[in-house]
């Protein structure tokens, strides 16, 4: 029985967002599209809840340091114009963020963002425990973030889970914690968003 539940488990977390991939993109390209943001150094984590069940369907990790990154393990969502070295997508501006968003957040899922505002030197740790991390298998998303995070000053409260909405419960009780919740009537299938995305012209 346990070995069907975690089967299913794994079965569900790939259809709702988690697929594996291991692209790697060149030193020169992922140079060429570093976008530092500005404001403070922070980590988001961002949690994709199923709006039927109630379930945690996927994680990532935005993650603003010396750049600013997304960190979306076994994701699903790609951009021609983010350059990729296994799951960490470079050159995040603020247009990408929206678009990451818009693509999870349709009529059966909604899109928790909790941010935590971070010294620099913590943020630079997060971004290269990301880096060193490579590809995640399907169904290790939320997993492979809580391992990023553990030996981390101030994210040692999280622990190691695999569930998305566990990590989310525990993240939202970090000092300083601020959280936006964005629901969307799009249709469930999102390929559609996905090609609008790319078809765009990004001006940023």
């Amino acid at each position: 029985m346990l070995i069907r539940s975690v089967a299913a488990l794994a079965l569900a977390f790939a259809i709702a967002g988690c697929a594996e991939k291991a692209p790697y993109a060149p030193d020169d390209v992922v140079q060429a599209a570093t976008f530092v943001a500005e404001g403070p150094p922070s980590v988001t984590l961002f949690t994709v809840i199923n709006n039927r069940s109630g379930a945690g369907a996927h994680s990532g990790l935005m993650i603003n340091a010396s750049q600013r990154v997304m960190f979306d393990p076994a994701g699903s969502w790609y951009h021609p114009r983010l350059p990729e070295r296994n799951d960490v997508h470079f050159g995040l501006t603020d247009r990408m963020i929206a678009y990451y968003v818009d693509y999870h957040a349709r009529e059966t899922f909604r899109v928790v963002q909790q941010t935590v505002p971070v010294s620099p030197e913590v943020a630079e740790r997060v971004l290269n425990n990301a880096l060193a991390y490579g590809a995640v298998p399907p169904a290790q998303c939320t997993n492979s973030i809580s391992r990023v995070l553990s030996d981390v000053p101030g994210f040692e409260s999280l622990g190691s889970t695999w569930f998305p909405k566990q990590l989310s419960k525990d993240f939202a009780l970090l000092p300083g914690v601020t959280e936006v919740v964005t629901t969307d009537a799009d249709a469930d299938d999102n390929h559609g968003v996905l090609l609008q995305q790319q078809a765009e012209t990004v001006t940023e």
